[in-house]
């Protein structure tokens, strides 16, 4: 009997020390298990991090891509100007610092192009009327801009530095590619040899000297109910034509025959303000409605 219990204090003894081992061995897996473990805090009083910005000097942005307000006036030309920056077209207003109007003609700016000739009489697309003078040329129809380069004067210089001024009287449709000028026949003789054909030619917008004044001519059928003004002789190109109305002015549609039309007939037979490409207002009164005439002013454009 005694030998019973003594055997069995012994196994029980034994099995309680067993135990405790494996709850010691449990307890340090627990809490090395919490040493690992990441505890997830909230800071009521921290506010949350924001993004620093980048510092300016290696911030990468995408480079613009160049838009309709960045393409020079001839697609297919190469322009540059005296900056050796290239021109900014449909956005008139930037255009250049000193014409503020100008459309894709501009001012101290240089066009690439190719000179065509063809049997010219002064006439043309502009409606002007044939006339003796042959230093005249027809414009492509890109560069024409809805006869906003009628009437313009135009430096050309042939590859040999031979360079003449033709007035714009026309437009060179679809076979004139942008930057090409068709030359009368007159004109292009004295760049080239008639058996050439076609040459490769530089050209640019100028204010000649030796112009007289400007005149206005009412189209053909305009009343005091719908009329055409069109200005003829003038020393740089047109950008607007106004009319007085009331006691404003009220700014004329212009077509691509180079007419401004009123076709309610506000203003027509009053003042008349036309504006050039650098932005000089000159106001003429006292041209009566008179269709298809040509009446002188006494006004001119500045030379620039």
């Amino acid at each position: 009997m005694d030998r019973r219990w003594l055997f069995l204090s012994a196994a029980v003894a034994l099995i309680v020390v067993s135990l405790g081992v494996v709850l010691l061995r449990d307890d340090e897996a627990d809490t090395r298990h919490a040493a690992d473990t990441p505890v997830a805090s909230t800071q009521a009083n921290v506010p949350p991090a924001t993004k620093s910005p980048s510092p300016s000097g290696s911030a990468t942005t995408a480079s613009p891509k160049p838009s309709a307000k960045t393409t020079p006036a001839s697609p297919s030309a190469s322009a540059t100007s005296a900056s050796a920056k290239p021109p900014t077209t449909d956005s008139p207003q930037a255009a250049s610092a000193g014409a503020p109007l100008a459309g894709r003609i501009r001012p101290n700016v240089t066009y690439r192009g190719i000179a065509t000739f063809y049997d010219a009489d002064g006439g043309g697309a502009c409606l002007y009327d044939p006339s003796g003078d042959v230093m005249t040329a027809a414009m492509n129809s890109t560069d024409y801009e809805t006869a906003k380069a009628c009437g313009a004067y135009v430096s050309v210089r042939a590859a040999n530095g031979t360079a003449i001024t033709v007035r714009i009287t026309n437009e060179c449709p679809g076979e004139c590619a942008p930057g090409q000028i068709d030359l009368s026949a007159e004109a292009f003789a004295k760049l080239a040899d008639s058996t050439a054909g076609r040459i490769a030619i530089t050209w640019k917008l100028v204010s000649p000297s030796t112009v007289g004044t400007m005149s206005v001519r009412y189209k053909t059928g305009s009343s005091q109910y719908w009329c055409g003004i069109q200005v003829i002789g003038h020393r740089n190109p047109v950008a607007r034509l106004e009319v007085r109305a009331g006691s404003g002015w009220r700014q004329l549609a212009r077509t691509d025959y180079n007419y401004f039309l009123s076709e309610n007939g506000t203003g027509c037979g009053g003042a008349i303000r036309v504006t050039d490409i650098f932005g000089e207002r000159l106001t003429v009164d006292g041209v009566a409605i008179r269709p298809d005439a040509v009446q002188a002013t006494r006004v001119q454009f500045a030379k620039r």
